[in-house]
């Protein structure tokens, strides 16, 4: 199978470097990486130990191939479909974190979108070194659920390159319930400069499980059948067994990113508002973490609601 990684950061790069052990891939990354996989090829270590020649440019326009796997912050979601409508695909994946993703490329591209989650560890060590921290798995299926042949062709794609994969047909329900996971741990303990096993104890618990409720309960009134039960033991799995990682949004406010608050915590405000629900506990971590990021200029927008263009790049 022809693939593209759009976005080969250190997950992207991870799952386009295993794919490369049996397909041809082409990483689509920001210019110092591209250039060094193109000079020495991609080294994988941790649990994984390989070295792979995948293709590798800075230049994601034009490309024509079978899948291509989007990995790029959901902020930068609109310009990766931009981009990639110049290319011919038979289908997009996306592999990122947040709600409505899908539903913009598919807005933008021609082609069958599906939905995936990965809970692979990865971190980008240097220019063409990716360390795989943790084995986990990749669950794809079609964004509006139920079955699809080129999900099953993707599936079997991955299941080749030795990448622990899922076909899943209740995509709607996994992404609501790793959205109230995400939407319990993330911002709790990036505000708090904390691992995600914090969000166990008395005090951050309680602020975690109140905002994995209220997005049960939205994803309910969407039409997505999330107990708080479920979702809450979710919570509770992966701040569990990730207690000493460092979340992705914490990861972001210590390197003075921009964070996808807009497509988690905030997603879930943007959908309650819709639906005339109250949802407090999400609405505040929303709105400390967009205060944050104005304070450090990474944010234009003085709404409370809503994405601003930022001077980041795409991937």
């Amino acid at each position: 199978m022809d693939i593209v990684v759009f976005g080969a950061g250190s997950l992207g790069s991870l799952v386009g470097g295993a794919l490369a052990r049996r397909h041809d891939v082409t990483l689509v990354a920001r210019a110092a990486h591209a250039s060094a996989v193109r000079e020495s090829g991609l080294r994988l270590t941790g649990q994984f130990d390989d070295r792979v020649r995948p293709a590798a440019t800075a230049d994601g326009r034009n490309l024509d191939a079978d899948l291509v796997i989007v990995t790029v912050k959901s902020f930068d979601t609109v310009e990766a479909a931009e981009t990639l409508s110049t290319g011919s695909f038979d289908a997009v994946l996306s592999l990122q974190n947040g709600m409505g993703n899908e539903t913009t490329l598919a807005d933008r591209l021609d082609c069958p979108v599906l939905a995936g989650t990965a809970s692979y560890g990865a971190i980008l060590r240097d220019s063409a070194v990716v360390e795989c921290t943790g084995i986990g798995e990749i669950v794809l299926g079609p964004r509006e659920g139920g079955e699809s042949r080129i999900a099953d062709r993707v599936g079997e794609a991955f299941d080749r390159a030795g990448l622990e994969t899922v076909v899943a047909g209740d995509m709607p329900l996994r992404l609501w319930e790793k959205l109230a996971v995400n939407a319990g741990i993330n911002a709790v303990t990036a505000l708090t400069r904390t691992e995600n096993g914090a969000v166990l104890d008395a005090d951050a618990n309680a602020l975690a499980r109140a905002a994995t409720r209220e997005t049960a309960r939205v994803a309910r009134a969407s039409d997505v059948r999330l107990s708080n039960r479920a979702a809450l033991a979710a919570m509770d799995d992966v701040a569990a067994a990730t207690a000493a990682n460092t979340s992705s949004m914490h990861q972001d406010l210590r390197a003075d990113r921009r964070t996808e608050i807009d497509a988690i915590n905030g997603y879930v405000v943007d959908r309650a508002a819709e639906r005339r629900i109250d949802v407090p506990t999400n609405r505040v971590l929303t709105g400390l973490v967009r205060t944050w990021e104005r304070g450090r200029g990474l944010r234009a927008e003085t709404g409370n609601s809503g994405s601003g263009k930022t001077s980041g790049t795409t991937p």
